[in-house]
């Protein structure tokens, strides 16, 4: 399990990195006027698309399903119900495309409220049809990337998404370099959108990953009413973390750059939570669907246990790195150009505040499989239902007062509160199976973290904002360099992990 943990992180971390280069070029190319509001706020709902199919969330549904056929009928019908959840999902999306474009206006109202009655409602609504066919590409691909990853082939998959920013980053610095208006430049970007869509399929496809599903057929029987009354509360429970900005992003669409603000803040809270969210989606679902359907208790416990150390393990650490270090990450990336040292002032702000509820965003990712395995996606929809409602209604208290901050500790109060739903259904319903190892190295986990923390935080101020770029990139990454080496080496001292059992977990197979 770690080997294949490892490896999707390994390609969701190319991925995010890719991400921030496409984040600091969109920066540089927008700004955060109207234009980059219009823009990002469209752009949400792709990142909601994304979260809700593509990155690992159909898995939570998908992959039980399959594996439940294909072990009650054989390979032949597996690949049956797979083309049938193909061709549905595929025809389906296609249809629910048209008709978000007839009704967009009323769509980006909704998300982005304070946009009504001026310009940059019709630059959102433009933009954001103009990113629609990413919607239906992205049908095909999530069924493609669960059949792969139900198989064990997590390799495809974690690297495919990589397209989707080469993509984008390509068409960034060909308009950066064309010099082109911020109008004319956010309509080709977001053109450019589905059409990365369609490389990420053509991608999949040409692995002839398709004879995974034959024959291809739409059809709404019982059978596939089952799985998507089953899907789809699973897949909108898996995007939790976007939901819960987009209710920001509404309170946050009255306040000029603040929806810029917080989008940049938050793509640098998702690397870490891609790393490990991601990850837990795409191989705790069919370890944990396996080790319940077999009613091994103790496998059950090593698999929760093992998601529970590695999820602590890099986000307590994560969530201390990007509070101490958060204007100089902030300045450095995304400092060029149209984005300036307010807009920086103002990102590093709502950034510290949105880690606070990074390690419940984990938590999430790291207690919904052991719902999902036991066939269970109303669980984990209330629980993100509840955490939307708290931080839309915390958003409007503290948004009046605090601005674009309070929107942000909204967010993270938001994610808390979900997390704790979680864990006291789960406690109430099943019980975790927490063994004896994960006890004793947690504690020590979080130990190590602070430790990392606070060696960190004695080093900020050490250069001014006003050095050159080169020496704030220079010192940025021996601070996070230095940090990772402290944490790995305190970890080997607490005796929670060593070099040995990294090794020999990475040679185990997948």
């Amino acid at each position: 399990m770690i080997r294949s943990f490892l490896t999707v992180s390994t390609g969701t971390l190319a991925s995010r990195l890719l991400g921030f280069a496409r984040d600091s070029l969109i920066a540089a190319l927008l700004g955060t006027g109207a234009v980059a509001d219009a823009f990002l706020a469209a752009f949400q709902l792709v990142n909601v698309a994304r979260r809700l199919l593509s990155e690992g969330a159909l898995n939570a549904a998908l992959i039980p399903a399959w594996l439940r056929v294909r072990d009650r009928d054989g390979d032949a019908a597996a690949a049956a119900f797979a083309g049938r959840v193909l061709g549905t999902v595929s025809a389906a999306l296609i249809v629910i495309s048209l008709v978000i474009a007839l009704l967009m206006p009323l769509v980006i109202v909704i998300i982005a409220p304070g946009f009504l009655g001026g310009a940059t409602l019709d630059l959102a609504v433009q933009s954001a049809r103009l990113m629609l066919p990413y919607l239906a590409f992205a049908g095909p691909v999530t069924v493609l990337m669960g059949l792969l990853n139900a198989q064990g082939r997590f390799a495809l998959t974690a690297f495919s998404p990589l397209l989707f920013n080469i993509a984008l980053i390509a068409a960034i610095a060909a308009l950066l370099a064309w010099h082109a208006d911020a109008g004319v430049a956010a309509s080709m970007l977001a053109a450019t959108v589905g059409i990365a869509g369609l490389l990420q399929l053509a991608m999949l496809l040409s692995q002839r990953s398709g004879r995974l599903a034959t024959p291809l057929r739409v059809s709404f029987d019982k059978e596939m009413r089952g799985f998507f009354a089953r899907a789809i509360p699973g897949m909108i429970a898996t995007a939790g973390a976007q939901w819960l900005v987009i209710a920001g992003a509404i309170i946050a669409s009255a306040t000029p750059s603040a929806v810029s603000w917080l989008y940049f803040a938050n793509r640098l809270v998702e690397l870490p939570l891609g790393i490990v969210g991601v990850a837990m989606g795409t191989v705790m679902v069919p370890e944990l669907t396996r080790a319940v359907a077999s009613g091994n208790r103790d496998a059950v416990a090593h698999a929760e246990s093992r998601a529970l150390e590695l999820a602590a393990g890099l986000a307590l650490p994560a969530t201390l790195g990007l509070i101490v270090l958060a204007d100089p990450i902030v300045r450095l990336l995304f400092e060029h150009g149209a984005f300036g040292t307010g807009d920086s002032a103002a990102t590093a702000r709502v950034l510290a505040l949105l880690a606070l509820g990074l390690p419940a965003h984990v938590l999430i990712k790291a207690l919904s499989p052991a719902f999902f395995a036991r066939g269970d996606t109303m669980t984990p929809l209330m629980a993100t239902a509840k955490g939307f409602v708290v931080a839309l209604a915390l958003a409007v208290v503290l948004g009046h007062v605090f601005g674009a901050s309070g929107i942000a500790a909204s967010i993270a109060a938001g994610a808390w509160s979900s997390a704790l739903s979680l864990l006291r259904k789960g406690t109430a319903e099943f019980g975790f199976s927490i063994d004896a190892a994960a006890r004793r190295r947690l504690p020590r986990i979080v130990l190590a973290a602070g430790i990392m923390g606070a060696l960190l935080w004695l080093t900020t101020g050490l250069v001014p904002s006003q050095a050159h770029g080169l020496i704030r990139f220079i010192v940025l990454g021996v601070q996070i360099g230095a940090g990772i080496a402290v944490y790995g080496l305190l970890l080997q001292v607490l005796g929670v992990a060593s070099w040995r059992e990294a090794v020999n977990a990475l040679k185990r197979p997948a």
